[in-house]
């Protein structure tokens, strides 16, 4: 059987840890730093197969040898902002935290999928994919396709329709200069601008920018983690189903685009082997000057880092 392993605390890689073994693809071993942590998770996660009729092995440890033999490795270790703590900060703990997690899946894990969920995303896939060495094809962060999903979401429910209806793309950062491309977007085959107003187009465009600070706010402690998980598994379900669907993730770009040297959302098509290609998306001049301006502000933070 196929193995994915978790690596790093939170709501959101135990919950994409059950998604996985509900789906019976493969077992799962969750790494933590708490290993209390991590047995707990995996123990409730077990206690379930019986309910799911999964019988699949689940694992909690904090010894990164369990690594060994995973197929997919998903990171989402990190830690969130504190008060009074500065941006730079934070990027500098969390960048201390990705090169121990790197070393592990270097030594341990070296033939694995490595997906990306920390934050800062993009910036953590670029720092992920110098450390390890590994092939772009194989180090890629999930990012966009959680904004896409949301921006589908959104326009849903906006019309009252099904989501099997909608047709969404979100591209650049994972953060505050996402692109949801409102022209690329289509309901039932049909352009969103013939369905709503200019004005509610924009309005649903700011609202998925907005989204994970709303679902915070909402919380008021703690952010999602129902759908980054989805998101998470539609990447793993993906690639150990041995199919090819394209979903925007943030990968490092060699030319695409006009860019380089850096890690950001676009559309890709993935398979068993990982990215098997970046698509190329018809921009216009408003967008990609959009683009290598989200493009400009991911390698701002990734200059702080000196990789």
């Amino acid at each position: 059987m196929k193995k994915v392993a978790i690596i790093g605390g939170g709501f959101v890689g135990g919950t994409a840890a059950m998604r996985i073994a509900e789906s019976g693809l493969a077992q799962v071993v969750l790494v933590d730093v708490v290993e209390s942590v991590a047995l707990a998770k995996a123990y409730d996660v077990e206690d379930g197969r019986y309910a799911m009729g999964a019988d699949v092995r689940i694992e909690g440890t904090s010894d990164m040898k369990a690594l060994a033999e995973s197929d997919i490795v998903v990171v989402t270790a990190g830690l969130p902002r504190k008060p009074g703590m500065t941006r730079e900060d934070l990027l500098q703990k969390n960048a201390a935290i990705m090169e121990r997690v790197c070393r592990g899946i270097v030594e341990h894990a070296a033939g694995s999928i490595v997906i990306i969920v920390s934050n800062p995303l993009d910036v953590m896939t670029y720092l992920a994919y110098k450390l390890t060495g590994f092939s772009r094809q194989r180090v890629f962060g999930m990012g966009v396709n959680l904004d896409s999903s949301r921006f589908a979401n959104l326009i849903a429910k906006k019309l009252f329709v099904g989501i099997d209806s909608v047709q969404a793309m979100v591209i650049g950062s994972h953060g505050e200069t996402m692109m949801p491309l409102a022209r690329f977007a289509t309901v039932r085959g049909k352009p969103l601008s013939e369905l709503l107003a200019a004005a509610e187009v924009e309005e649903v465009v700011a609202r998925t920018k907005k989204r994970g600070a709303e679902i915070v706010s909402l919380y008021g402690s703690g952010s999602a983690y129902f759908a980054p998980s989805a998101s998470i598994f539609e990447i793993v379900r993906t690639i150990l189903s041995d199919t090819s669907k394209e979903i925007p993730v943030s990968v490092c770009l060699e030319g695409e685009y006009g860019l380089r040297d850096v890690a950001i959302g676009v559309p890709a098509l993935i398979g068993p082997e990982g990215i098997e290609r970046i698509m190329a998306l018809d921009l216009n001049e408003t967008e990609r000057r959009a683009l290598t301006d989200s493009a400009a502000a991911i390698k701002s933070s990734i200059k702080l880092l000196k990789v």
